[in-house]
């Protein structure tokens, strides 16, 4: 079924010293959502409400496969060949992908597949990038910033700010919409080397906080998502997950004075999303599994003790890190989104059929795609840039600050 879909128009104000937050997901009350159309919503009162409505009315006309759809999003290159665009047309038609993960390409294709993408499927889409020093991490022909662990000693939080907000005018302007960073790893001290190297703010861990956080509220108030990764973090991993299933043998109290606290920061700050590493953390849970696929990682750990509210969201599950586990597995763990399957045809058929098995309830698949329905209308604009990143005087000047 199509949904008539109404552009929407969210402002927001989002003071770094402050502290100002964006909406932010909570379960709905059931005295204070009804079921609307999207054209007929006022974003004058609290915008939550409206968030929470819509998304029940979209879940309402949803069968089983399209919400488990809602919940995948594969990863595609920024390539519009005819063989690229059959391959993502499948994904939205007979799938019903939730959104992509852009890889490496154009800019021109990347507008193109967004675009694209919001005319094929019926409930707009996420469209996410790793954006860690900048789109051209991704995307070529994009200002490019440094690495977080070259960034200057002499850079503050107003900067950093600055530059996640001048990040979020670049993808608005392509039609991206989440952005996967800020990279919250925290390296071990005394130790050389590291499977995340310069992509960390380094090993003072106040320092990668502030940094970190300060960047996703940039991010954030520019009107785009911010995924934190790799929680609980990757910085003292033995391994690269993307070869094996690391392990971070640490003692709860470790955890909690360095891994960890970056992430508290981001979640009592209200911001919106966590992205599971694919590690083995004896501390959080003894079962040998990646946390992507824990439930006491994510519903115990997450949701009850840290009470974060956002998006949890799995690294790609087409690492070897992830131990071949299923988007399902990781969705019945407790887990909204699943980044990069294997095969996502595959995954939602499976994930649909955890559902009629029951292994995955009604209820909850309700709940998953709830909350991924909350964030898509929040983020929703009534128009993304021409594709062009005409204007980098901004980025010329925070480039020359963070050097």
């Amino acid at each position: 079924m199509k949904y008539r879909v109404l552009s929407i128009v969210v402002m927001f104000v989002c003071f770094l010293a402050s502290g100002c937050r964006r909406a932010q997901y909570a379960p709905p009350a059931e005295d204070t959502v009804s079921v609307v159309e999207l054209d007929s919503i006022q974003a004058e009162h609290d915008i939550s409400i409206d968030a929470h409505a819509w998304a029940d009315s979209i879940m309402d006309c949803m069968t089983v496969e399209e919400m488990a759809g809602q919940l995948i999003m594969p990863a595609v290159y920024s390539d519009v060949s005819s063989d690229a665009m059959r391959i993502l047309k499948k994904y939205a038609t007979d799938s019903h992908i939730g959104g992509v993960v852009l890889l490496k390409g154009s800019v021109e294709a990347a507008r193109c597949i967004a675009d694209t993408l919001r005319e094929w499927l019926s409930v707009p889409p996420f469209i996410a990038i790793d954006a860690e020093w900048g789109l051209a991490m991704r995307l070529d022909g994009t200002p490019e910033f440094p690495h977080n662990g070259r960034i200057s000693e002499a850079a503050d939080e107003t900067l950093l700010f600055d530059y996640g907000f001048e990040v979020a005018r670049e993808c608005r302007e392509i039609g991206i919409n989440m952005v996967l960073g800020p990279v919250l790893d925290v390296l071990p001290e005394g130790k050389r080397k590291s499977g995340i190297g310069s992509r960390s703010f380094g090993r003072d861990v106040h320092r990668a906080s502030d940094m970190g956080v300060a960047y996703a509220k940039g991010i954030e108030s520019g009107g785009v998502l911010s995924v934190a990764k790799h929680f609980p973090g990757h910085g003292s991993a033995d391994a690269d997950s993307h070869k094996r299933l690391p392990s971070v043998v640490k003692s709860r109290k470790e955890l909690d004075a360095k891994d960890l606290l970056p992430f508290k920061e981001y979640v009592e700050n209200g911001l919106s999303a966590i992205m599971m590493g694919h590690l083995y953390v004896p501390a959080l849970d003894s079962v040998e599994v990646p946390v992507t696929v824990s439930e006491r990682v994510l519903k115990e750990f997450v949701r009850k003790d840290m009470d974060f509210h956002g998006l949890i969201v799995t690294d790609a599950m087409n690492m070897a890190g992830a131990g071949g586990n299923s988007a399902a597995d990781a969705i019945i763990a407790g887990a909204d989104i699943v980044l990069a399957p294997a095969n996502t045809e595959e995954e939602v058929m499976i994930l649909t059929d955890a559902v009629r098995r029951g292994r995955l309830s009604t209820d909850q698949l309700r709940d998953r795609v709830g909350r991924v329905l909350f964030y898509k209308y929040i983020v929703a604009r009534e128009k993304y840039g021409d594709g062009k990143i005409v204007d980098t005087s901004e980025a010329e000047r925070i480039i020359k600050l963070l050097r």
